[in-house]
């Protein structure tokens, strides 16, 4: 009976090794800013392949990320913005541009407002308004926050809004350091505002809300014409070596009809590939 015990054990250890040895780690670390849309993309992929398991991280700067990917400890950097493309290839690495993702001034749901001017975003972030009623909206006061002026999503602000470029906010003005921070942030915070990304709002269920800017939502068609100019690229980087079927499957995924679907369900833009 003993011996008849241990070999079903052994048997079972055995599949349990096999098991293990048939699952695959796919690990991605990079931009917070980028994250929740290849973290949408990677759980859709997840689902559809049985065996693989995509480890998403908590976020890594520009060097590290880099430093990560080069050493082996992920597989795939997630980027955004200010790539220096040429300096990547020489160090074996890839760059392949995904998506683009509007950059948005958001707020709590609460807030009843849909739209703003420039003029009205740089007098909230000045100080000269601090309660939503002086705008049109409910008697409510401000809760201004931004993003460090080192990470994309200010830098995108800054750049497309010219009030914004030299302004000093002053301390009432709170600084969010990651972008899930500020994610938080809008949704439970009554009379939030501040910079964030419509895959962001969309994944909020409701908690966050995207304001259109002089006019202009932050829709695909008016990025693509133009209209709204606030826009950052996601950019996954990879060894150019990088040929394991987990890895090369799931960009694959990604550039298809079905990661297409995925990208749009998120508020972004697909790469457009010719």
């Amino acid at each position: 009976m003993f011996s008849r015990l241990l070999g079903i054990g052994a048997a079972l250890l055995s599949l349990s090794i096999a098991h293990a040895a048939a699952q695959t780690v796919l690990k991605i670390d990079g931009s917070t800013g980028a994250m929740p849309l290849v973290a949408a993309l990677a759980k859709d992929y997840e689902a559809k392949t049985p065996g693989l398991t995509i480890e998403i991280g908590k976020g890594l700067g520009t060097k590290a990320r880099i430093d990560a990917l080069n050493t082996g400890s992920i597989d795939i950097a997630v980027a955004s913005h200010g790539l220096k493309i040429e300096e990547l290839s020489k160090q074996g690495l890839k760059v392949e541009e995904i998506a683009r993702t509007p950059v948005v001034f958001a707020v709590n749901a609460g807030v009843a407002i849909s739209n703003l001017t420039q003029s009205q975003i740089c007098a909230i972030y000045s100080g000269a308004t601090n309660n939503w009623k002086e705008i049109g909206g409910s008697d409510l006061a401000i809760a201004a926050r931004t993003r460090p002026d080192s990470e994309v999503d200010a830098e995108v602000v800054r750049d497309g809004i010219e009030c914004l470029k030299g302004l000093k906010m002053p301390s009432s003005v709170t600084v969010m350091e990651r972008s899930g921070d500020m994610a938080r942030e809008l949704a439970k915070t009554p009379g939030a505002i501040g910079m964030s990304t419509t895959t962001v709002a969309d994944q909020s269920n409701g908690a966050v809300k995207a304001l259109s800017l002089d006019g202009n939502a932050p829709t695909e068609a008016n990025v693509v014409a133009g209209n709204y100019r606030l826009v950052r690229e996601v950019f996954l980087v990879v060894k150019a070596s990088g040929t394991a079927a987990p890895l090369q499957g799931f960009l694959a995924f990604i550039k298809s009809g079905e990661g297409a679907k995925v990208i749009k369900a998120n508020g972004a833009i697909p790469k457009i590939r010719g």
